[in-house]
């Protein structure tokens, strides 16, 4: 009998990638092989439906090991804790280690890993707003709007990029027109405090919706009202109702929603001056590409006053793949080997 190749018997060696957010967990596993990984297999979870990582990590795993875990976390990231914003989970890495028998597990900003992700997309994965040329030594900046907003930046060193995530979602609210002052006014009587993910983020869209049959600014139709307060996901039910042409209440929402973000967009240009590049993540902009497309958001990107040539030069990119998050939480996993 011919002894078994011992190179043949090495297993290759497993990583468990996280994409943690306020409504959906998205867990991937993968074996890693000559510094490739390869997905064994995939799952997305409702984070509601589990009280904690630990739970919704074994729930995945079953029979299965890894030798090594990252998560991007929807939430600040202090150390090796998370809590995370929009759920009610506290994330400790060392706990994660001892309750999945994981010999190493990183915990990052939602936003670390999606800036980990797009360095790894192609174009096929991106649709581009406005095309310019970029400098590859230059910062690149991340902002996308999901159940929050999420922003992070890229800094090109010698050792590699450094990525420096942010919470500059819960910045203050600055409204820009008459309708969006109404909406500040509006979401006052809400919260103390208005940031700009009260209002560029699916929760946000909900609350402009609110805003606009409130305040009466269109016609509304009755029907996608009563779905919209009947439960479900409101964001959801708005941008069938505006594709579909049948409630101007929901048009007139995406199109205060999509200003507003370009205007954030822009203002987080203006601040980190991203010569690589501004990408919008998140799950919201690939499923609204088409308007975003249709010169709103670019318009309210580049209003701003003297500084509107500079942003004219910049490259605005929209992420259309879905997994950027866990391609950059399966990157930082695969590092963790090493």
């Amino acid at each position: 009998m011919t002894p078994a190749d011992p190179a043949r018997m090495v297993r290759p060696m497993r990583i468990l990638a996280g994409d943690i957010g306020g409504t959906k967990t998205w867990l991937a596993l993968y074996d890693v092989r000559e510094g490739e990984a390869h997905e064994v297999r995939s799952t997305k979870f409702a984070s509601a439906d589990f009280p904690s990582l630990e739970d919704t990590a074994r729930a995945f795993l079953k029979e299965d090991h890894a030798d090594a875990a990252a998560f991007g976390i929807a939430g600040p990231v202090v150390g090796d804790t998370a809590k995370t914003t929009n759920l009610p989970w506290h994330i400790d890495a060392r706990s994660v280690e001892r309750d999945l028998g994981i010999s190493k597990a990183q915990l990052l900003n939602d936003f670390h890993a999606v800036a980990l992700g797009v360095a790894e997309l192609d174009d096929d994965g991106l649709v581009r707003l406005q095309d310019n040329p970029v400098e590859p030594s230059g910062p690149v900046a991340i902002l996308g709007a999901g159940t929050g907003l999420g922003e992070a930046v890229c800094v090109p060193s010698s050792s590699g990029t450094i990525v420096l995530p942010t919470e500059g979602g819960h910045v203050d609210f600055a409204p820009r027109t008459p309708d969006e002052v109404g909406l500040l006014q509006f979401l006052m009587t809400r919260h103390k405090r208005v940031s700009v993910e009260r209002v560029v983020s699916g929760l946000g869209l909900a609350a402009i919706y609110d805003y606009v049959c409130d305040a009466k600014l269109t016609d509304i139709n009755p029907e996608i009202r009563q779905a919209v307060d009947s439960g479900g996901d409101p964001a959801a039910i708005i941008h069938r109702a505006a594709d579909a042409g049948t409630d101007p209440a929901s048009e007139r929402t995406l199109d205060i929603f999509v200003a507003a973000y370009g205007a954030e967009a822009g203002n987080f240009a203006l601040k980190t001056l991203p010569w690589g590049g501004i990408f919008v993540a998140g799950g919201i902009a690939a499923k609204m590409i088409e308007r975003l497309k249709n010169g709103l958001f670019l318009e309210a990107f580049l209003n701003k006053g003297r500084m509107s040539a500079l942003l004219q030069q910049m490259r605005v990119q929209v992420v259309m793949d879905p997994k950027v998050g866990l391609l950059g939480a399966r990157s930082a996993a695969v590092a963790l080997l090493d």
